[in-house]
């Protein structure tokens, strides 16, 4: 493989006691990708695993920045900060992706005139219990969910974008935020590419996920940044019984644990404040 004499792009990679994750996402980022086609910059923050050493053991091709805090805002501004080369790609540690998707992503936000793109979702549903695979199924289904940019684990903005979403101020669901912040004709998802994404594995760690993800909706719909589109309406699930009937068993179940989830949030038992992660998706 030749070396590139510039990146194509720039990949910062999010990290907080991400060991695993990283051990799955950048091998696949770099295998068949030639010699300083990406420069990846993995920001660790608050790690208290082998996150650092992980990332520093693919040698020259990883740049680690070591934050002292956990909070992913403080680690997209820092990765952000280290952009020289346009676009930029900002991917979770538990998602993966390889460099032909990235390529196809870099196209569309540099040839065809994107502000923003991400890959094809393929949710891994290896070991996931049935409850939380009906209730994915319903969600993938989604319109909002189809269209959007969030719930992929990756994005790519051109210069422009990234200038954007930047100025813009710290939010729960940054993926939703960010999202909703281009408008149809600014944004498009990529046919030839892909992200594997691993979901919760039970209902109960999907509860977890989806009170951070109402949280989410309702600090970006306090400063008026959420589209109606973005919201689910009940014609949007009959639309969805009505294509596959077979998902009207599974409607029950969605809406139980929408409706639980919302009133979990509304009456504060969420956790005390405390981050709502989901560990199951990260187990090898």
């Amino acid at each position: 493989m030749m070396p590139h004499k510039r990146p194509l792009m720039t990949v910062v990679v999010p990290a907080h006691n991400e060991e695993l994750g990283l051990a799955r996402l950048l091998p696949r980022l770099l295998t068949g990708a030639d010699q300083g086609e990406f420069r990846v910059v993995v920001v660790c923050n608050g790690c208290t695993d082998g996150s650092v050493a992980e990332a520093r053991s693919h040698g020259p091709d990883v740049e680690v920045v070591e934050l002292p805090v956990p909070s992913k805002a403080a680690a997209l501004a820092a990765g952000g900060a280290m952009v020289r080369d346009f676009p930029v790609a900002f991917v979770d540690a538990d998602v993966c992706l390889d460099p032909s998707g990235l390529r196809a992503l870099a196209r569309l936000v540099t040839l065809d005139g994107y502000l923003a793109a991400a890959p094809e979702r393929n949710l891994v549903r290896d070991q996931v219990s049935l409850a939380a695979r009906w209730y994915y199924d319903i969600w993938e289904r989604l319109p909002q969910v189809r269209s959007g940019l969030f719930g992929r684990g990756i994005i790519v903005l051109s210069q422009a974008g990234y200038q954007r979403v930047s100025a813009l101020p710290s939010f729960i669901s940054d993926d939703l935020a960010y999202s909703e912040e281009f408008n149809a004709r600014e944004r498009t998802i990529a046919v030839d590419s892909t992200v594997s994404v691993w979901p919760a594995r039970t209902w109960r760690s999907l509860l977890k996920r989806r009170i951070r993800v109402v949280q989410g909706v309702q600090e970006l719909g306090k400063t008026g940044r959420v589209s109606p589109s973005a919201s689910t309406r009940p014609m949007d699930l009959l639309r969805i019984v009505a294509a596959d009937p077979a998902m009207a068993l599974r409607l029950p179940l969605f809406l139980f644990t929408t409706v639980l989830v919302r009133m979990r949030v509304r009456f504060g038992a969420t956790g005390n404040g405390v981050w709502m992660r989901d560990e199951t998706s990260r187990i090898a």
